[in-house]
């Protein structure tokens, strides 16, 4: 076991807020997998997902010094994975031509009924996600993916928990809909 795993998570980040890259390596060991998770679901592109992943911690340690409550490290960098993988969103094109975004999900794999029907709802799933308006999706992941709350979300998207929880029934709402044949 590596030694900078029992160490607090706030020393660490006062540690590497002193310039000790050390204790930012072990930071970035602990919250790698969430931070490419989260971009990843955002994103829907493993190659995007690691450069935004990579690029949320280049911008972490660069103002790492900003951040004023160490206890806050966790929700401060996923802030910086969502508006990073957010910004990559926008820069994009659409990815289907619009008299086809409303299309039905393409048909399950064959194989086993089981089988085919589980990839069919997660595709199901991967389809409905990603027809939601970014901001919805954003607040849905961090909520029931990554497991934080109505206030840590609200801090990493930069909006209200009001604002939040609306974002996250509208999302789960859309979801319901999208999935109804599944059910």
């Amino acid at each position: 076991m590596d030694r900078t795993e029992q160490i607090p998570e706030a020393s660490l980040v006062e540690r590497a807020q002193d310039g000790d890259t050390a204790a930012f390596e072990a930071l970035v060991r602990r919250h790698q997998h969430a931070v490419y998770r989260m971009a990843l679901r955002t994103l829907q592109d493993e190659a995007e997902a690691a450069d935004a992943a990579q690029e949320a911690f280049i911008t972490a340690w660069r103002r790492l010094p900003d951040l004023r409550d160490v206890r806050t490290f966790r929700a401060w960098l996923l802030r910086i994975t969502a508006r990073r993988a957010l910004n990559l969103l926008r820069s994009r094109r659409p990815d289907i031509p619009l008299d086809r975004a409303g299309a039905e999900p393409p048909d399950p794999a064959p194989g086993p009924a089981r089988q085919a029907a589980a990839t069919g709802l997660r595709e199901a799933l991967r389809v409905a996600l990603a027809g939601l308006p970014p901001p919805q999706r954003t607040c849905w992941l961090l909520r029931e993916m990554e497991g934080l709350g109505y206030e840590e979300i609200a801090d990493v998207v930069g909006a209200t928990p009001t604002a939040v929880r609306g974002r996250i029934h509208r999302a789960r709402t859309r979801l319901v809909e999208a999935l109804e044949p599944w059910r």
